[in-house]
């Protein structure tokens, strides 16, 4: 790892350190955006070891800074919800862009992170794809267990259906690997069917 890559990965947690929403861990109390985004790098570095420095950017600064820009902000419909999605895309992608210049990142390298960050061409572009894949990786094993506990049985089935679309058929295969607690494999199960 070049020395500008682990400073501007150091910032990005430095950032994600601030948020005043926390986790307990079996380590203690930590910053809920900084546990996030350890838990991108360690991913993507599982599924993609050669990833370059952009996707390994990209993937760190994911939900840089989500906090500044609450949910709650929007009105509580599917519209709401995208428009809320597409602000946090454009506000990560200044975000660590700003972080990648004060490093020494050029225009060029900072406007491939923000594609990556803002989801341009899925399904298209396979960094982008890749990036997705995490995310969703990353939900699944991390995330989708606690998730699931606000919703009916139909609902996240659902949830999960369309995340399984957003997927390649590599991180389907990645996903039915994961180390996943009963309830979840039957709620992936149910939805797969």
């Amino acid at each position: 790892m070049s020395p500008r890559l682990a400073n501007t990965l150091k910032r990005f947690d430095q950032i994600n350190s601030e948020d005043p929403n926390r986790v307990t861990t079996e380590t203690g109390e930590v910053a809920k955006e900084l546990l996030y985004s350890q838990r991108m790098s360690t991913c993507l570095a599982t599924f993609e070891p050669e990833a370059s420095e952009a996707l390994q950017l990209a993937a760190r600064a994911q939900h840089i800074q989500r906090w500044a820009i609450p949910r709650s902000d929007y009105p509580m419909d599917r519209a709401g919800y995208m428009r809320w999605r597409t602000e946090l895309g454009k506000y990560h992608a200044q975000v660590a862009t700003e972080v990648m210049l004060e490093q020494g990142y050029d225009q060029q390298d900072c406007d491939r992170v923000s594609q990556l960050l803002r989801k341009q061409q899925l399904k298209q572009d396979a960094e982008v794809q890749t990036l997705e894949d995490v995310i969703c990786l990353v939900f699944i094993e991390h995330y989708l267990e606690e998730f699931s506990a606000g919703y009916d049985t139909e609902k996240n089935i659902s949830i999960i259906q369309k995340t399984w679309r957003k997927m390649s058929e590599r991180g389907h295969a990645a996903a039915l690997k994961l180390p996943l607690s009963n309830k979840v494999q039957d709620l992936v199960g149910l939805a797969l069917a």
